[in-house]
């Protein structure tokens, strides 16, 4: 990995997403993977300069719903987004150019520093990789090659270079290790992610009665909301990675992620579309079975 800030694209041509019909274009609009999003999130803010770029800039602790559905809706535009994808990634590069300051080991950083910004981006294929065991199924050795080769796709998208991501999954877990071992620690954000007794504004989304509903049951609801977030964070985050930041998982909480995971595999796969996957990835994967790019899914 390279450091100082990162240059200018070097490809004159813009990146694609990954490709109707691939590993990313099944799972990643599936309403499953709103269950691996809390633990990339902790693994990366878990590095010290990512960390202190979320604590100094970021509005997570005021408008934490926002701020997921704005994270969200970018991360679905990488991989169904088309020709706006490469748009939505040259926004997010104009987005961080001002993030910079001093980490929590007092040394200077920038959001846009190539390992920084390439490790936000390196989490989502271990976490992937971890969630889809228990969530859907575990990735042949083939479907691991794609999936790795299809995240490094978004990579290009996001406009990291080649020269700045592991190229072959060989390459990437000496890579990971090494970040595990020489960065990532349970700095506050980590805590606050995990906290199960932090301020949670009532979202204020939907029709007024639901508004309404929402705000008189909200202090019943809010600590149990806290404690699933915290248990699947931490169940669904890599066990290396866990380990890493000193995060205690025991038996018994293993054997209840994996009471827990039978049951969405039983549901979700009988869902209809429209409640299965998230709006954005819907749509493009009604438009791409109209194109004939991708057969429907059975």
């Amino acid at each position: 990995m390279t450091s100082g800030t990162a240059a200018a694209p070097e490809r004159t041509s813009e990146p694609a997403p990954p490709p109707p019909g691939g590993v990313l274009w099944s799972v990643a609009g599936d309403v499953r993977a709103l269950l691996m999003l809390p633990a990339a999130l902790t693994m990366q803010v878990a590095h010290p300069a990512v960390g202190a770029g979320v604590d100094d800039h970021s509005v997570f602790r005021t408008d934490p719903w926002g701020r997921g559905e704005r994270s969200l809706r970018s991360l679905q535009l990488w991989v169904y987004g088309g020709d706006a994808a490469a748009e939505e990634g040259r926004r997010l590069r104009r987005l961080h150019r001002t993030i910079q300051g001093t980490d929590t080991r007092g040394r200077p950083y920038h959001a846009l520093t190539p390992a920084n910004y390439a490790w936000v981006h390196a989490t989502g294929f271990p976490v992937y990789k971890h969630g889809l065991s228990h969530l859907v199924r575990p990735l042949t050795e083939a479907q691991e090659r794609q999936l790795y080769a299809e995240w490094l796709q978004v990579g290009r998208v996001l406009g990291i270079h080649d020269r700045d991501m592991p190229q072959t999954v060989e390459e990437f877990w000496p890579y990971y290790r090494k970040v595990l071992a020489d960065e990532l620690e349970a700095n506050t954000v980590v805590r606050e992610l995990l906290a199960t007794d932090v301020a949670m504004p009532v979202p204020d989304y939907g029709p007024r009665p639901l508004r309404l509903l929402l705000r008189t049951l909200w202090p019943v609801i809010v600590p149990r909301f806290l404690r699933l977030r915290a248990f699947l964070t931490v169940g669904l985050m890599p066990p290396d990675a866990r380990a890493a930041l000193g995060l205690e998982w025991t038996d018994g909480q293993e054997r209840a992620l994996r009471r827990f995971c039978r049951v969405v595999r039983a549901v979700v796969p009988v869902l209809p579309e429209r409640l299965r996957y998230l709006p954005l990835a819907r749509r493009a994967r009604r438009e791409a079975r109209l194109s004939g790019r991708v057969r429907p899914a059975r």
